[in-house]
């Protein structure tokens, strides 16, 4: 009995997806609960597996198609014994209905060729590695006549060949997710009046904190000691003093959200997501980074849900990590604040009247000015400097 391969549900209001990759060809054999196709949504990867075992007689949806919910992708068939067929040294060998076709098709002898599937089982690509990837040629009886009026190419008629002067040009299918990111982003500025201050932290404090307690706190918690969990628990604090920059705007209202899940802005193979700390402002320090480790690790494996990048009242972003000095941050709407951190570089700082180097960090918070003044985003970023750079505070603020 045949079983249909069809478009999952794939979260709330997201209705069509792109296929991005099969798993398997056709003619294949197919375990229940193997994963056979990927589909690319504006938000994450699903993956889409087999609810029985079988053969992928068909695929109807091809790489780059765009589907919908429900729609079929692919058909597996009931798994059928295949006739053996003798080789040369009197063995047998098995293969897959198309590549038993190809070879017929292009005269090509199967038993010679050496399978690659499950227990040497001849596959469609062992057919074409073999030479029967090209058109077989036009028997002389098919090609027409030459005639006056259609005159022969000659060598002197012949297209004249692309010179190869190095100028190569490439061109890349843009994938659903960047697609989405690419419009999110100039729709943000397009809607929100943006604007970015900038200050900069002192670093000194928090580096000699995690050198004194990285080794016990591993030990303790399983867990690296790293930045993101300063940064997240002194937004939290400035939040907590300027709750503006914790709102969203809806029509002509102002929703001020007196709870903290904080985005955390990560780099995948596939373009920038924001997975969501819900209620950070409950988390430790232990838990704020572990939290982060494993959503940036699900980020980066495509495993991230639906439920993990929704809401978000904040985001943090760190272009530090690649080495960027200062950046302007975009906003990752409906939010009105994202704060930038940057690369920890020793500078010359004066101090109680005295030239001295200290790590230093540019920090930049890009704000809705709709509805954030300039005094409330320079304070926001104010209180984000005073408590990383004196971590003690955080116990207290953050």
């Amino acid at each position: 009995m045949a079983v249909e391969i069809k478009v999952p549900t794939l979260g709330e209001s997201i209705v069509e997806a792109t296929v991005g990759a099969w798993h398997k060809h056709e003619g294949d054999p197919v375990t229940a609960g193997e994963v056979l196709v990927e589909l690319e949504t504006d938000k994450v990867t699903v993956e889409v597996t087999a609810s029985g075992s079988g053969v992928l007689s068909r695929i109807l949806k091809p790489d780059g198609a765009t589907v919908t919910i429900g729609e079929l992708l692919g058909v597996i068939a009931e798994k059928v014994e295949e006739p053996a067929m003798p080789l040369h040294d009197g063995a047998r060998v098995t293969a897959t209905p198309v590549a038993r076709r190809l070879a017929e098709t292009h005269g090509v002898d199967i038993a010679a060729i050496p399978g690659s599937g499950p227990g040497g089982r001849v596959t469609k690509d062992d057919v074409i590695r073999h030479g029967a990837g090209s058109p077989a040629p036009l028997p002389t009886e098919a090609v027409p006549a030459v005639t006056p009026h259609t005159p022969a190419l000659t060598p002197a008629t012949q297209p004249a060949p692309v010179p190869d002067d190095g100028r190569r040009e490439e061109r890349i299918r843009m994938t659903r997710r960047r697609q989405t990111i690419a419009a999110r982003l100039v729709e943000a500025q397009r809607t929100a009046a943006m604007l970015t201050t900038f200050n900069e932290i002192d670093m000194s404090a928090v580096i000699d904190l995690r050198k004194r307690h990285r080794e016990s706190f591993r030990e303790r918690h399983g867990v690296g000691l790293g930045f993101m969990s300063f940064f997240t628990r002194a937004v939290i604090g400035a939040l907590k003093a300027f709750p503006l920059l914790n709102a969203e705007i809806r029509g002509d209202e102002i929703i001020v959200k007196h709870y903290y899940d904080i985005g955390i802005a990560v780099s995948t193979d596939e373009g920038l997501v924001v997975p969501v700390l819900r209620n950070a402002d409950r988390l430790s320090f232990a838990e704020i980074e572990r939290s982060i480790e494993e959503l940036a690790h699900r980020a980066r494996e495509s495993k991230l849900t639906i439920a993990d990048l929704q809401g978000g009242t904040f985001t943090i972003t760190n272009g530090g990590i690649f080495g960027s000095l200062m950046s302007t941050p975009i906003l990752n709407a409906p939010q009105v604040g994202i704060l930038g951190m940057h690369k920890i570089q020793e500078r010359p700082v004066a101090l109680n009247g005295q030239v001295v180097i200290r790590p230093m960090m540019y920090v930049a918070l890009s704000y809705d000015h709709r509805i954030i003044d300039g005094r409330e985003a320079v304070s926001f970023l104010v209180r984000v400097k005073e408590l990383v750079e004196d971590p003690e505070r955080l116990l207290l603020e953050g």
